[in-house]
């Protein structure tokens, strides 16, 4: 009977703590998602960037796609 106790007790006071962690999580705000987007914009120029050098080789070669 008092293990079953115990093991009530250390159930509810995890569903506590867990309770507890998750309402503690951090909302994303407007400057995240405004730097989220340029990061994604920075990524897309990067690409776009290698894919030109990777085209100016080619033609350098003499390569043509």
């Amino acid at each position: 009977m008092v293990k079953s106790n115990k093991c009530v007790a250390a159930a509810l006071a995890a569903a506590v703590l867990m309770a507890g962690l998750y309402g503690c999580q951090k909302q994303e705000g407007p400057m995240e998602r405004a730097g989220k987007q340029v990061d994604k914009a920075a990524d897309k120029a990067g690409q776009q960037i290698e894919k030109a050098g990777e085209k100016i080789q080619d033609t350098a070669k003499g390569d043509k796609k």
